[in-house]
């Protein structure tokens, strides 16, 4: 059998060097799309509706439908919708039985630039183990997408690509080299991650805004189990 590979792309900006197409990909974006997709999909939302602008975003309330409409730009909840990202706004009682329509800075614009993959899973920290025993099960080449911040390289993003390649590097993969970059970050930051990615620029940005509970939110290791699949327009569960 030919070995997989498991390749991490550091930024959005460098999607178009990777035929996508060729892969599974798992978008990453530690801070905090990703963790917010997976904690509202294990609260039992619905669906989630990752979109580019605020603007199509906006569109579904004009559906007539009970959408939630959640955008997100520069940290802060864009003014007249129903919430941002902050996983905190994504918790039983707010989504459990409903579709979010969601856009966000940084990771609903990596999604949107992966959708020929063969199929794409949001990956966070509260869902690691169970990301990373599903990817083992798959016979495909795997690529990493760090959503970064505005096209840009970060931290927290490249630091959890790292987590996934230490389950996953035993497993046969072939890494490239931004995913033995990755692997090393994390082996300097594992110790204590809330702490080596509190000197992260996007935190202190999130620090400025008075969010640091989200932050310490999103660093929690396995509080979920289910893991976001897009499945036409919509993130919902697998199974």
């Amino acid at each position: 059998m030919t070995a997989k590979a498991l390749d991490v792309c550091l930024t959005p900006a460098l999607i178009p060097l990777y035929n996508v197409s060729d892969y599974v990909v798992v978008v990453i974006d530690i801070f905090r799309a990703t963790s917010s997709i997976c904690y509202g999909i294990e609260n039992g939302a619905e669906a989630i509706i990752p979109v580019s602008e605020v603007e199509e975003c906006a569109a579904y309330r004009e559906k007539g439908l009970n959408y939630l409409i959640a955008a997100e730009r520069d940290g802060k909840v864009v003014e007249g919708f129903d919430f941002g990202n902050s996983p905190f706004s994504y918790t039983i009682e707010k989504v459990s039985g409903k579709t979010v329509v969601l856009t966000t800075t940084n990771g609903t614009h990596a999604l949107h630039l992966s959708r020929s993959a063969k199929k794409i899973v949001i990956g966070s920290f509260l869902n690691l183990t169970a990301l990373c025993n599903w990817l083992k099960t798959q016979q495909e080449n795997i690529l990493l997408v760090c959503a970064g911040w505005k096209n840009n390289f970060n931290l927290e993003d490249t630091l959890f690509a790292g987590a996934v390649v230490e389950q996953l590097k035993s497993s046969g993969f072939i890494l490239d080299d931004p995913a033995i970059a990755a692997n090393d970050l994390f082996q300097i930051g594992k110790s204590n991650i809330g702490q080596y990615l509190s000197k992260t620029s996007h935190g202190e940005r999130l620090k400025k805004l008075g969010i640091e509970k989200d932050i310490e939110f999103c660093l929690q290791v396995d509080l979920t189990t289910a893991i976001p699949v897009l499945d036409g327009d919509r993130l919902v569960k697998l199974v």
